[in-house]
């Protein structure tokens, strides 16, 4: 049977794009379709946004800490018309070189603006505001990220709340703001806001924040959140919302307790859902669930022609990984080639001051596998660049094979952390153990200094005295013999 195209990619954010890209450089014929404007939710109300408000709100508060590097502290002036004004124009710079419709349509990829929904396991139907038209293709690939999830309590479709699809269009700095929910959109938020002078109170269900990171660091984070400012009311549950004058009242409770506080605005961030709804999924017989379309480790759907990658197929949320997850599938449908996700090796970083940073097994995993490991670990108050720019809060962990320094997973909590971290991707990814990033001559002075250090916490605990004892015996030193009394013990 003749197609349309070779292969159609439904969605235009970052692992549409990236797919497009991709299948258009190998010779395919490739339509993308976006009925929205391309860059999707990473450009638009995301990494780009949040990242651009992070670093205004961290200006904000150096102006206010400067005190910390021998410089008078200062009152910031600015206007928050401004700093919005200042995150679309890098979104739009963004757009322009890497998101724009003609860059992929110079690479030879027909893009539509339309909807899409399926006919059959090779047709779609594509809509526009003025008509409708069917087009096939050999392979299809979903694309249509996610949106966020806003649960459903009582008196929230009375008020006015903001998601992260709206917050970087605000023209007020609230005066005092409720975030819902601890994990890293209203981690960041939270931050973000009080640093330019929001009175913030973020509440959540959860006995902690940020869940799906090490306990230690994200306790540890939490109260450098909290000496900023930031009110936290975990182990909360959020009973009703209604308007009380020119606010907005909030009703909480944690089972014991139950208080009612008033708000100016409200975040909520509590997760995302799958953008697959109006797709008719079920018209191609594709499996899905209320996390996502369902898929291999191929990124192929039950229906071989048709993949699914990036949030849409209820994964981990992240751009890096919907990036991957698109060149996986592209290469398996195009070449032939079974092309393998790797969950194992996945990367992520909340940007708060610090970042916290992960890769690999975390040890609930390491547990859940009966996998033996040693915890290696290294504070940035001992790394000279980080004491030099008085950014000392923080840790290394890593989690290796006390035997060959086989590295499982690591998590750091510092300044830079999501910069640190590649390093041990890269290791992780290619096998490479402790012994090697030791001896690996890192610049001095810097952050990743710090990556060599911890890995030489693995030469310091393997030391052995009886080689020690040895090495003086046959070469006649005279020196004290290391204690190893202390396995745990930073040198």
């Amino acid at each position: 049977m003749k197609y349309d195209y070779d292969i159609i990619v439904i969605g235009g954010g970052a692992a549409g794009l990236t797919s497009a890209g991709l299948a258009a450089s190998l010779g395919a014929k490739t339509a993308l379709i976006e009925a929205k404007k391309t860059g999707g939710d990473c450009t638009w109300y995301g990494c780009v946004p949040s990242k651009a408000l992070l670093k205004a709100a961290k200006v904000a508060d150096t102006f206010r800490t400067a005190d910390r590097y021998g410089i008078k502290n200062q009152t910031p002036i600015f206007d928050i018309k401004n700093i919005i004004q200042h995150i679309k124009d890098i979104q739009e710079h963004i757009y322009e070189e890497a998101d724009k419709p003609e860059i992929y349509r110079n690479m030879g990829v027909d893009v539509i603006d339309s909807f899409a929904r399926f006919i059959d396991r090779n047709t779609l139907e594509v809509c526009n505001e003025e008509n409708c038209r069917r087009i096939t293709s050999k392979y299809i690939i979903i694309a249509t990220g996610s949106t966020p999830y806003v649960p459903q309590i009582q008196g929230l479709d009375q008020i006015n709340y903001h998601t992260n699809e709206t917050i970087f269009s605000i023209d007020e700095l609230p005066q005092k703001m409720l975030v819902v929910g601890a994990g890293p959109i209203g981690s960041e938020m939270s931050q973000a806001f009080t640093r330019l002078g929001s009175e913030v109170v973020v509440v959540t269900h959860s006995e902690k924040i940020l869940p799906n990171d090490d306990p230690e660091l994200t306790l540890q984070l939490k109260e450098i959140l909290e000496s900023e400012g930031i009110k936290y009311k975990t182990n909360y549950e959020i009973k009703n919302f209604s308007k009380k004058d020119e606010k907005i009242a909030v009703t909480i409770s944690s089972g014991k307790d139950e208080e009612t506080l008033l708000f100016d605005a409200v975040l909520i961030s509590t997760g995302r859902k799958p953008t697959i709804d109006k797709l008719a999924l079920e018209k191609a017989n594709v499996n899905f669930n209320n996390k996502g379309i369902i898929i291999d480790k191929y990124c192929r759907t039950n229906i071989n022609n048709i993949f699914a990658v990036g949030d849409c197929a209820g994964s981990y949320q992240f751009t890096h990984y919907a990036e991957n997850m698109a060149k996986k599938a592209v290469s398996t449908a195009l070449l032939k080639i079974q092309f393998k996700t790797e969950p194992d090796n996945i990367t992520w970083c909340t940007y708060t001051d610090p970042e916290l940073a992960h890769v690999g097994l975390t040890p609930a995993q390491l547990k859940e596998r009966n996998i033996n490991y040693k915890v290696y670990k290294f504070p940035f108050s001992k790394i000279d660049r980080a004491i030099t720019e008085s950014n000392t809060d923080g840790w290394i962990k890593i989690y290796a094979k006390k035997l060959n320094g086989k590295i499982y997973g690591v998590d750091i909590l510092g300044h830079n952390a999501g910069e640190m971290i590649s390093e041990f991707a890269l290791a992780i990814k290619n096998n490479i153990p402790l012994r090697k990033i030791a001896d690996t001559i890192h610049p001095y002075p810097t952050y990743l200094l710090g990556n060599r250090r911890v890995a030489d916490q693995w030469y310091i605990q393997k030391q052995s005295r009886f080689l020690v004892k040895l090495i003086m015996k046959i070469f006649d030193y005279h020196g004290q013999l290391p204690d190893t009394s202390d396995p745990d013990r930073i040198m």
